[in-house]
């Protein structure tokens, strides 16, 4: 019986095959080593905090003394230096005495009132800025009080507190005259009072 070329190829091919797979498993098997023998790695996350284990300092034996005493041991020897010199130069003066002011008699009949310093503005001006003032004020009061009676966290309390204080000094520079800061502190307080309800 005589066997076909071709099949007679792909029989030896497959066992080469087979033979390769073998070797590459049984090479990979040796080259991973043993699963009990394998180190686990190391874990560094307490490593900040272990304190290193100091090897007890082992001492040397005392030298036995000489059977000759004729000679002598060497002398030891002391460096005698000068102290060394301050780092800082220190001056040292009396203290100066201190004077107390002499007291001041407070006169407010003589005091003049500080002079508000707003800019000028037209009476259109002016009603623009009353009306986004209060527009402001209004919006910034209403998202305040959505926060009433809710428990606020630390940031949300502090953003409350600022606000009343906005709307507190636009209130009262509006009472002076001066609109433009009136209308500058009443937009803070309508901003942070829309970041307070957009929290909520």
């Amino acid at each position: 019986m005589t066997t076909n070329k071709p099949q007679q190829c792909s029989v030896e091919w497959r066992n080469h095959a087979y033979a390769s797979v073998v070797f590459c498993l049984c090479a990979l098997q040796l080259i991973s080593g043993c699963a009990e023998r394998k180190k686990t790695p190391v874990s560094w996350r307490g490593a900040g905090l272990s304190r290193p284990i100091v090897p007890a300092t082992i001492t040397a034996p005392k030298p036995r003394p000489l059977p000759d005493e004729s000679v002598d041991p060497v002398p030891e020897l002391q460096l005698e230096l000068p102290p060394p010199p301050p780092l800082l130069a220190v001056h040292t003066s009396p203290a100066r005495p201190r004077v107390a002011p002499a007291p001041v008699a407070e006169n407010n009949a003589d005091r003049p009132e500080a002079p508000v310093i707003a800019p000028q503005m037209s009476d259109a001006e002016a009603s623009a800025a009353r009306q986004q003032m209060t527009s402001s004020l209004n919006e910034a009061e209403r998202n305040l009080a959505r926060s009433q009676g809710k428990t606020l966290n630390a940031t949300q309390s502090d953003l409350a507190a600022k606000i009343k204080q906005f709307i507190g000094d636009a209130q009262s520079a509006s009472r002076e005259g001066d609109l433009t800061r009136a209308r500058s502190l009443a937009t803070k307080a309508q901003v942070l009072s829309e970041e307070l309800a957009s929290s909520l």
